[in-house]
């Protein structure tokens, strides 16, 4: 068996991408399939710091944020094999990205930006826990924050599916036969 037959194999499944591309929805229902725990790095950041991570960039600011996101995704290598969806720019960070690209498969999940901004719009999460990065429109931030992080994503993803027209079930069919495909 090669290194990458293990890994599919033995390794967290770890979801990245934007927000609003289905990352919490399609992680839990993949962990239910799986029958392995669900992990949401940013209720992890948000229990350890007993805030919402718009009150936590509120009071202390984004690098205390990140801060608290490094050490969920660090804290991460002690937990077993699970299904993770990471918060959109937690793969920004080079140590992160190592850990979590370390750590398992990583899933890219993505859809167009119309569709982002349309989920974030009705998500009431976006609105009461998640901090606009900008006050420019949300159309031109989103573009811009793709524009900056997709070629991460890219680069680290080894499979990528587009939720843009796929319910979380297709997407989780995907992801299965993936899985299969490598290692069976």
């Amino acid at each position: 068996m090669g290194d990458e037959d293990r890994k599919l194999r033995d390794n967290k499944i770890i979801l990245i991408g934007y927000r609003c591309t289905g990352k919490t929805t399609v992680g839990t229902r993949l962990a239910e399939r799986l029958i392995l725990p669900f992990i949401d790095t940013d209720e992890l950041v948000e229990k350890a710091a007993g805030k919402t991570i718009r009150e936590m960039i509120e009071e202390r600011g984004w690098e205390f944020f990140r801060q608290q996101e490094r050490a969920a995704i660090r804290n991460l290598t002690a937990r077993g094999k699970s299904v993770i969806a990471t918060g959109g720019g937690a793969v920004m960070d080079k140590g992160n990205a190592a850990v979590l690209k370390k750590e398992g498969i990583l899933v890219w999940l993505v859809a167009d930006e119309k569709t982002i901004e349309d989920r974030m719009l009705a998500d009431p999460a976006t609105a009461g826990q998640r901090p606009r990065f900008s006050p420019v429109d949300l159309a031109v931030e989103i573009r811009n924050t793709l524009a900056v992080r997709a070629p991460v994503y890219r680069r680290l993803a080894n499979l990528a599916i587009d939720t843009t027209a796929l319910d979380a079930e297709a997407c989780v069919d995907r992801i299965v036969a993936f899985l299969q495909d490598k290692y069976s």
